[in-house]
This record gives C-alpha cells, structure tokens and sequence, in this order.
C-alpha cells in the first residue's frame, strides 16, 4: 500500500519480499561509493539488511526508507525515506536510485514527497541530509529541493567528512 503518491512513482514500506531489488541496489558500485558498502552479498544479507534496517525502523519511529516505485508498472527505481541515526540529533532524508533511472528527475520528486510527508504528516520541522562532498548528482538533488548546506560533519576520525544539508519546515 503507497504511503506517498506523486504522479509518476509510488512509496511504500520495504518488505521482506522485497530482498532481490535491495540486493541489487545495495551492491550497486555506485551506492557502496556514495553512500557505502552495507556487506550486504546474498538474498540472506538483503533480508537482514530489511529486517534490521527500515523495518525495525518503521517499528520504532514509524518512518523508515520506501520502495519507490514507478506509478504505471509498480517496477521499483530506488529508495526513499527518512533515518533517524545515532550519529545525528535530526531526522535524515536519504536516497538511491538503480542506476537504470538515474537522470530522470525520479530522486528530486521522491525526495520532495517525502519532505512534504515529513512536514504534513509526521509534523517534522526541521530534516538533514548528509552527502559525500563527491557525489556532484545528489548535491544537485537536495539543493533542488530546497535544503541548505550548513558545512561537514565527521563520523569517525577514519572517514572523509560529509557535508550536511538542512530543510527548515
């Protein structure tokens, strides 16, 4: 069942089932370089990376990453969805799509509905988004959207800082 429809895609929550698209999106080579490698190889892998990722998620905070998925064929092109990590004391939009759909306007409309869910529906003011300072492409996405840089923030000594993006409600 869509929680957010746009016109073109759908959001629903992730379901076991749906383990075969979160394997390929997360060996993608270009979703472990932007966004990192989640040791997920398997179906197993994939189903855990569900279990103990947006589905605990949706338990726990009621929100979570979505399938995003074409309206006409419900065919999935990616995730979209809100994490609340740790690290962070906001709530973090986050994003990927299969490299098929990439260039096609599908992240900044997904990533706009969810902005507007997190306004209108979960009464969230304020969203963060943190983005490698090389990934060019998602940059673009969230300043589309109207979020704003606010400078870098580090995870651990061991990594390359992340530039932060903020949208104020």
């Amino acid at each position: 069942m869509a929680i957010i429809n746009t016109g073109r895609l759908s959001l629903r929550q992730l379901t076991l089932d749906d383990d075969v698209f979160m394997l390929k999106l997360l060996t993608d080579a270009d979703f472990i370089e932007h966004i990192g490698d989640r040791g997920v190889r398997t179906l197993e892998q994939a189903g855990d990376y569900l279990r103990d990722g947006p589905l605990a998620s949706y338990r726990a905070h009621g929100f979570g990453l979505y399938r995003v998925d074409l309206d006409e064929s419900g065919e999935p092109v990616g995730i979209c969805g809100l994490l609340k990590r740790d690290a962070l004391e906001d709530v973090d939009l986050g994003y990927a799509l299969l490299p098929a759909w990439r260039g096609r306007g599908f992240a900044v409309e997904a990533a706009q509905a969810v902005l507007e869910h997190a306004r209108a529906t979960l009464a969230l003011e304020r969203i963060v988004a943190i983005v490698s300072p090389a990934n060019t492409a998602s940059i673009t996405v969230l300043e589309r959207i109207g979020m704003r840089a606010e400078g870098e923030i580090r995870f651990s000594a061991d990594v390359e800082p992340s530039r932060l993006f903020a949208w104020q409600a």
